[in-house]
């Protein structure tokens, strides 16, 4: 009997830990434990691993007279989960004598059946990805996690289904294929958007906006009475933001296998994030006693859009303020604080009054009510709002267009598709890539000295800027706001200057309705 050692990981925030499984079987009263501070889950995986090895066709640890201990190191990490059940069996079987392997550059996940079968796990990609840059060459996975695993690329991964299939391929009688990744592009004709803004009839202005908003990453609230159309504006976003990168997209697919909300296959579209208005802080935020990923972590490269914003507990409107300045969320705890990525598009909707009627039509709220109402929301937090929109009630007839049967070509053309208007997005974006050099890659996140040195203004611009500051008695933060927005406006026109029309453009968005 001897010291056997196999490698597995588990995710601590967004990183991965890496994980030794050590084995030691010495001479005794029969005994199994594993020690390592793991959780209930992981204390309940003897019972697991015994059954397996015993119906793999081995002696089951609990029929021999030995002592058996198994430690996961680092000591002081709290191990969480199922995924180490896999790499305790082979270190298990390695000390037994029964298999023999090299393990140094190897890492083995999977959860354990009673009868061997291996189950999924989550978080298999960004371990994959990380575990190669540990110099792991060789992965042994859930077969369940087959697709997810095609994602990583520099690292042979075998799948493998039940813990004999694994023993034979390691004592060469049977061996398992390969995984083989496939070239992966992500292609705007491949994605299907639900909500196509031509279907939305009037509210150009709003559809301005989102156009803006879409081209700089900024921060908008769309404003007025149930009805108007603000939540299909709000969905309708994502259509129009041009498709990840493959990066961004591993980098999507990774934080959403984490979090347990992975759909199939690989994140090609920007994620559209709605959480409901009971949402604790540390849903929206992320956080626990492992830090996980929030709404705003999941939203990433993509949308967060609050409906109805004014009902959401005041927590969690205030806790949203470093984020939407930062674009990042750090989460701090006793043993130490883990930072998110956190840069989406935060978009609300906010209605003038609870009751749900329009103000002097058929609203009989007290104006001291309705006051109370709108100032749900904190100053501080409006301040980080970059573009408002009031969105007013469409014409009936506009309404009618979408249910007639024969409307003319020329007709439909004149609601703009999510492609064309993605495609102007796509060459802003470019222009700003340009710009920064990659350091930065949206207007909405320049400093003061990005600002003086990229936001050039034409003496009219400047002029228009300095009195409507002086008259909506703007704050520094919304001062620079403004020539952000400008930026971008400038930028979806190609021009090198922000020029009158761009400056008056911006400040139509920075009139707040209260």
């Amino acid at each position: 009997m001897k010291i056997s050692k196999a490698y597995t990981g588990q995710i601590s925030g967004l990183t991965m830990e890496k994980i030794t499984v050590e084995v030691d079987i010495s001479n005794g009263l029969n005994s199994f434990s594993i020690v390592g501070l793991g959780d209930r889950s992981v204390e309940e995986a003897k019972d697991r691993v015994a059954a397996a090895i015993k119906n793999t066709g081995y002696v089951s640890p609990k029929q021999k007279n030995q002592k058996v201990v198994i430690s996961l190191a680092p000591a002081d990490i709290r191990k969480e989960g199922t995924s180490f059940d896999l790499a305790m069996a082979v270190a298990y079987l390695a000390g037994a004598g029964d298999i023999e392997f090299e393990y140094e550059d190897k890492i083995f996940l999977g959860e354990l059946s009673l009868d061997g079968q291996i189950r999924k796990v989550h978080g298999i990609l960004p371990i994959l990805i990380q575990a190669r840059e540990q110099c792991f060459t060789t992965a042994f996975i859930p077969k369940e996690n087959l697709e997810e695993a095609t994602l990583a690329r520099d690292i042979i991964v075998y799948a493998v289904s039940s813990l004999r299939e694994l023993v034979e391929h390691i004592l060469h009688i049977q061996k398992i294929p390969q995984v083989r990744a496939p070239e992966e592009t992500c292609s705007p004709t491949e994605i299907i958007y639900e909500n196509d803004i031509s279907y939305i009839r009037g509210n150009e202005t709003a559809k301005r906006a989102l156009e803006v908003a879409a081209a700089g990453c900024h921060n908008i609230i769309l404003y007025g009475p149930p009805g108007t159309g603000k939540t299909m504006l709000a969905q309708s976003l994502v259509s129009i933001m041009p498709p990840l990168s493959y990066e961004q997209s591993i980098e999507v697919t990774s934080i959403h296998s984490i979090a347990r909300t992975l759909p199939k296959g690989l994140i090609k579209a920007p994620p559209f994030r709605s959480p409901h208005h009971s949402a604790s802080p540390i849903s929206i935020l992320g956080g626990g006693q492992n830090p996980h990923p929030g709404e705003i972590t999941l939203a990433h490269r993509g949308v967060l859009f609050f409906d109805e914003c004014q009902e959401f507990d005041s927590k969690v409107l205030e806790s949203l303020r470093q984020p939407l300045e930062d674009k990042v969320i750090t989460v701090s705890r006793a043993k130490g604080s883990v930072t998110f990525p956190a840069q989406c598009i935060f978009i609300a909707s906010m209605n003038p009054c609870r009751c749900g009627k329009e103000i002097g039509k058929g609203c009989s709220c007290t104006p001291k009510s309705i006051e109370t109402y709108q100032r749900r929301i904190s100053g501080p937090i409006l301040d980080r709002i970059d573009i408002w929109i009031n969105v007013n009630k469409v014409d009936y007839e506009k309404l009618a267009a979408i249910s007639e049967e024969n409307i003319s070509d020329t007709r439909r053309s004149t609601y703009e598709s999510s492609s064309n208007i993605r495609k102007r997005i796509i060459k802003a974006r470019k222009i700003q890539e340009d710009r920064f050099a990659k350091d930065k890659y949206f207007n909405s996140e320049m400093k003061a000295k990005d600002i003086d040195k990229y936001a050039l203004l034409t003496e009219e611009a400047r002029t228009i800027l300095k009195i409507s500051a002086e008259r909506m008695h703007f704050s520094g933060r919304a001062f620079h706001k403004v020539i952000k927005v400008a930026r971008t406006i400038a930028d979806l026109e190609a021009s090198e200057y922000i020029k009158k029309n761009h400056m008056l453009e911006a400040l139509q968005y920075r009139q707040k309705i209260f």
